[in-house]
């Protein structure tokens, strides 16, 4: 009933446009929803958007399955207590409201409340003084049941969310109360296990005796240089040059899908210094930058920390990883040669159609767990053995070379000095050794003072 699609969005007469996620409703966009998400746009990411319209999703669904309850503070707390527990029933393990959810963690539930809490307290600040419903109401029956939610989370106050403990000094309190997770060591830092890396490198993505120079130079942006899985997807081919400082290595520059300089040769003269990479795209190949565009082409930009021309240089550790960079890189120049691209994407398809177009992340994501498959190794996101695994590598690979921590935040592009904890943590085998390590020193201590 409830539709999760794309949708352009022209707000003015420029023909010009934005794309951004929308839940459809058998009725069309939900209103509420898409000015909330739109009024966003600038600030928030379209991962943010849809994972915003996922928890209201839910929310329709779990209302449209239990009509009958009219309590609102009975729904929002049952509501929750579903999201823990799912719909399932334990003796028959069938579920009579159709909704099939399983149980979900602790974490993903206060995180699903939250996005809900804040969407309703934008609807209620947007309509201040709405303290009834007009029955000649404009929108569709679903914005208007959306507009009404909110109205009764305002005057109850009863909704869960991850931050609603009561307020000592309020004489309004939260009625239902979010269920308290467990406290727990956040375990190994899932780093791609550093012994097997050039094997995976150049066994791992070679078939039929052939490798594939394109998903190894993204892996080595990742193992090599640290950067997010996302972020190679943005790389121009004129962002590669050889490093002058180093002419063994290749200098990589993956600039700010959106602010980033487009290709000097590119920018025409009697353009401004604020010609940017999305007006590049735009004029040039009719694109938007790939954080913007929804669809199998979306790639995230986290963020971080860039230079001041708004890129993030990779930081080659340790050097060699720069060097088989630069081999492989002309090599693969080669095969790009031989097609015709309608974009500036450094990576393209080769073997699959379209070609030449933009590859993917999704398809980068299979073909690294395929790799993995290769040479014997499990892909998992705890085993390290995901292409997130090569940015923790290469974060404690920093801290066991001695960097200080502002060095690894600029190696690693963080902008906050503490954002680096998380991949440079202690192991259970090295909190170990450190243990054992402890207990000699301590038993040799005693054996010097008994001796003397």
């Amino acid at each position: 009933m409830f539709v999760t699609t794309k949708a352009k969005v022209l707000i003015d007469n420029s023909g010009s446009y934005v794309e951004m996620p929308v839940l459809m409703s058998p009725s069309g966009v939900v209103g509420p929803l898409f000015h909330y998400c739109f009024n966003k746009i600038q600030e928030k990411s379209i991962s943010w958007m849809k994972k915003t319209i996922f928890s209201v999703k839910l929310f329709f669904e779990y209302i449209q399955a239990n009509p009958k309850e009219t309590d609102s503070q009975i729904v929002f707390r049952n509501f929750s207590l579903r999201l823990y527990t799912g719909t399932f029933n334990n003796e028959t393990g069938l579920d009579d409201s159709w909704l099939c959810w399983s149980a979900r963690s602790p974490k993903n539930v206060k995180l699903i409340i939250a996005n809900l809490s804040n969407f309703f307290d934008w609807i209620n600040n947007e309509h201040p003084k709405t303290p009834v419903f007009n029955p000649r109401y404009s929108g569709s029956p679903y914005d208007q049941q959306l507009d009404k939610i909110a109205y009764l989370y305002r005057r109850s106050k009863a909704f869960l969310g991850h931050n609603w403990a009561a307020n000592p000094t309020s004489t309004v309190g939260r009625k239902v109360r979010s269920r308290q997770a467990p406290k727990i060591e956040n375990g190994e830092p899932p780093a791609f296990p550093e012994d097997r890396f050039e094997e995976f490198l150049f066994n791992g993505f070679k078939t039929r005796g052939r490798q594939n120079y394109r998903n190894m130079l993204i892996t080595l942006l990742l193992h090599g240089a640290g950067f997010r899985a996302s972020e190679p997807f943005h790389l121009y081919i004129s962002d590669v040059h050889k490093d002058p400082i180093n002419p063994l290595q290749a200098k990589v520059l993956i600039h700010h899908p959106m602010f980033g300089k487009p290709p000097k040769n590119d920018i025409p003269n009697n353009l401004n210094k604020a010609y940017n990479r999305k007006e590049y795209l735009s004029k040039n190949f009719g694109l938007l930058p790939r954080s913007e565009a929804l669809g199998k082409n979306h790639s995230g930009w986290k963020g971080g920390m860039h230079d001041a021309s708004y890129y993030k240089i990779a930081h080659w550790f340790t050097p060699q990883y720069g060097e088989y960079f630069l081999n492989i890189w002309y090599k693969y120049l080669e095969e790009v040669a031989l097609f015709e691209r309608n974009h500036p994407f450094a990576f393209i398809n080769l073997s699959r159609a379209p070609l030449g177009a933009p590859y993917t992340l999704s398809q980068y994501n299979k073909a690294h767990a395929a790799a993995c498959h290769r040479i014997g190794i499990p892909a998992g996101k705890q085993l390290g053995t995901t292409p997130h695994g090569h940015r923790h590598a290469y974060g404690r690979r920093l801290c066991a070379g001695g960097l200080s921590k502002d060095l690894i935040r600029r190696c690693m592009h963080h902008s906050s000095i503490n954002s680096q904890d998380i991949y440079t943590r202690a192991t259970t085998s090295e909190t170990l050794k450190a243990l054992s390590s402890a207990a000699k020193n301590i038993e040799n201590s005693l054996t010097i003072i008994t001796k003397s």
